[in-house]
């Protein structure tokens, strides 16, 4: 991972981004770091920290209708386009002190350190802070890049949490619920990120070049048996929905392990499990599973909806039990535009650090912004790969070395677009 002292020249200020990631962190429920969920009074509040940073960066800011804080940099050729960087300020409960923050922060100092060096692009720079990309209070996730990107379900808008209608958060967080079209003057939208896996880390890698994030399905297992009296029921004469769906939880684990063995990301997940009628003298009756799927492939995604159909019926048969399937939800995976991620790599290779190529198997605003404009992302080192935890850590210097990257990066995308443009 990257040693400051082995770089003394880098383009940005690492005592500003320590400075600012402590601040927003510092935001947070008492006694819950580091939580700062959207539509909170808190996230409001670290919205309006950043509003002032941004503002004291010479950023012009302005929330859009889609609830998302945007600081802009004009450019000396009005209408050739925007180059936009930026992440999310949001948290998961009780974690995230880098997750997001650490790019919000990056490319605020893009900003400043552009400024410093008196360096005037031809494009408008936007740095934005996109609203709830962690799943909110209302259960869904990436709510402002989505609007932004013109894909949000106008059906959402009526979902409710904590007494208010998403609709009505979307307002009380300065948007509106008419997001409108799609945004069509960003020329390349760039994000960094913590990697929120323990690959950069164990092969002291600076830097991740992004080659996807990968796409999303979920499917919901419901096995049906049959209650009886936990004591006077002989065991062979059981119809266990517990056994049963021990048996397919233990067969997911099998089929993702073999399936990850190929050099491309696969991971699959029994995150919901859920029984009925949950008494300690009852024979379990119902148990409701709900399988989260990440896929580099669709391929990969598809060859193990097969095999997960295939067990399900081999299970059913044995156990006696009636066993459905569900699908919940199916995001395709998104690639990341490999023309970026050649400059980003040649950036890195400037300052001096290491990178790799590797796929998100998290979800990301990036996914969203691809619609509509180039994209690209960088991940940079977190501590044994912990996220969404308390103990989440992101080394400053590695976040620094990231700015850095995403400056460089910056500078040479503009000079490529104005060369294209003329």
């Amino acid at each position: 991972m990257s040693q400051m002292g082995d770089r003394p020249n880098l383009p940005v200020s690492a005592a500003r981004i320590a400075q600012d990631i402590d601040a927003l962190a510092a935001i947070t429920e008492p006694g819950r770091p580091w939580t700062r969920r959207a539509f909170s009074t808190l996230h409001l509040e670290g919205r309006a920290w950043l509003t002032e940073r941004f503002r004291a960066a010479g950023l012009e800011t302005r929330i859009d209708a889609s609830g998302n804080l945007i600081g802009r940099r004009a450019g000396r050729k009005p209408g050739s386009g925007t180059l936009m960087l930026g992440s999310h300020s949001d948290t998961v409960p009780d974690g995230g002190r880098f997750d997001g923050i650490a790019g919000v922060v990056a490319a605020l100092e893009v900003a400043r350190s552009l400024a410093d060096a008196g360096i005037e692009l031809n494009h408008d720079l936007e740095i934005v802070d996109f609203l709830a990309e962690e799943v909110s209070i209302f259960g869904v996730s990436c709510i402002g890049s989505r609007g932004m990107a013109g894909v949000r379900p106008p059906e959402w808008l009526e979902r409710q949490a904590d007494g208010m209608t998403l609709s009505q958060g979307l307002v009380a967080a300065g948007g509106s619920e008419n997001s409108g079209p799609p945004r069509r003057n960003i020329k390349v939208f760039l994000e960094l990120h913590i990697e929120q896996g323990p690959v950069l880390a164990t092969e002291k890698r600076d830097i991740g070049i992004v080659t996807a994030i990968s796409g999303i399905a979920r499917i919901e297992i419901v096995v049906e048996g049959r209650a009886d009296h936990a004591g006077t029921t002989p065991m062979g004469a059981r119809r266990d929905a517990l056994v049963a769906a021990s048996k397919l939880v233990l067969g997911i684990e099998h089929l993702a392990t073999d399936l990850s063995r190929q050099p491309r990301h696969f991971a699959a997940t029994v995150g919901e499990f859920a029984m009925l009628p949950n008494a300690a003298n009852v024979v379990p009756s119902n148990v409701r599973l709900l399988v989260d799927i990440r896929s580099e492939l669709r391929e990969d995604l598809d060859t193990f909806a097969a095999a997960l159909s295939e067990l399900c019926t081999s299970v059913a048969k044995g156990d006696h039990a009636d066993i459905s399937l569900r699908q919940i939800s199916d995001a395709p995976a998104v690639r990341m535009d490999t023309g970026i991620g050649t400059m980003l790599a040649g950036a890195v290779e400037r300052l001096g650090g290491s990178h790799r190529q590797l796929a998100s198997g998290a979800g990301h605003d990036a996914a969203f912004l691809a619609r509509i404009s180039r994209a690209a992302m960088i991940f940079i080192p977190c501590l044994n790969g912990r996220s969404h935890a308390p103990e989440e850590l992101a080394e400053n210097d590695d976040i620094a070395f990231g700015a850095a990257v995403l400056f460089e990066t910056v500078r040479a995308l503009d000079r490529q677009i104005s060369g294209r443009d003329v």
